[in-house]
């Protein structure tokens, strides 16, 4: 029975943190849906940027990221916009609706659905003590690199996701994500962490879509859930956000903790 016990505590500690490192996304997201039913003064997807520069102010200005977590969000942010550069006009989704603020139809708001995703790799690394054991970190940087070339280059050469695919899996074998709830130290396949992750972004894709933060072709007259193929798409996608934010914490050393952020002194090391 204590055992049971200490299972669920763990478990409502580590959904606890999860809800925290998911913070800006939930926000992003709470934005979208006040978005369809408020009335804007502006173009919703004008208003919605608005939102989205507020919310990242009120989150550095009340101690929950830190200036330099603040930063390598907005890179992701960069690269995400980028990425829509490259595959709105491909006609793989569209954002059907006006805006001031947009540029060859993708509205610039919708970096931060990809900072939003940046943002809960940043916070859980530190919310959750993160250390990887057993990571290549040249060999699994060069196949997310060419994952991330492959969601462009499949518009015009053959697709390699699944050759890819096991290509990660196969550069990621043995290493393990260690992590901290209350006291105790787990262990996670990197590969599963992906995995698992890329299911939690494809339902938030659904949701996004519900609220029309853009659509898939299939999605134009009325919703409908998105290809669970996405799936395995953002399964690998999460591996270049790994990969760029191993990299930063590689060089950038220990984080300052947020004011917000409880002490760690119950954390057990690595």
């Amino acid at each position: 029975m204590a055992r049971l016990a200490f299972a669920a505590t763990q478990l409502l500690r580590f959904a606890w943190v999860e809800a925290r490192c998911c913070a800006f996304a939930v926000a992003v997201f709470a934005g979208l849906a006040l978005s369809t039913v408020v009335p804007l003064p502006i173009a919703r997807y004008d208003a919605l940027l608005a939102y989205c520069v507020l919310v990242t102010a009120v989150f550095r200005a009340v101690g929950w990221e830190t200036t330099r977590e603040v930063a390598v969000i907005a890179g992701f942010h960069a690269v995400g916009l980028a990425f829509e550069l490259v595959k709105v006009p491909l006609g793989s989704w569209s954002y059907p609706e006006p805006a001031v603020t947009k540029v060859l139809g993708v509205p610039l708001y919708s970096g931060f659905l990809y900072a939003a995703v940046g943002s809960y790799v940043v916070a859980a690394w530190r919310l959750f003590d993160l250390r990887v054991s057993g990571y290549r970190a040249v060999p699994t940087a060069a196949v997310a690199a060419a994952i991330y070339a492959n969601l462009i280059t499949h518009h015009w050469l053959p697709d390699l996701r699944w050759p890819l695919a096991g290509l990660l899996i196969a550069v990621t074998w043995g290493a393990n994500v260690h992590f901290t709830v209350g006291d105790r130290r787990y262990r996670m396949p990197l590969a599963l962490s992906f995995a698992l992750i890329g299911f939690f972004l494809w339902l938030a894709e659904n949701i996004a879509t519900f609220f029309g933060a853009w659509h898939y072709p299939h999605q134009l007259e009325t919703w409908r859930l998105v290809d669970p193929a996405k799936f395995g798409a953002w399964a690998m996608l999460v591996s270049v956000t790994f990969v760029l934010v191993a990299a930063w914490r590689s060089r950038a050393g220990p984080l300052p903790e947020p004011s917000r952020t409880p002490p760690r002194g119950m954390l057990s090391g690595s």
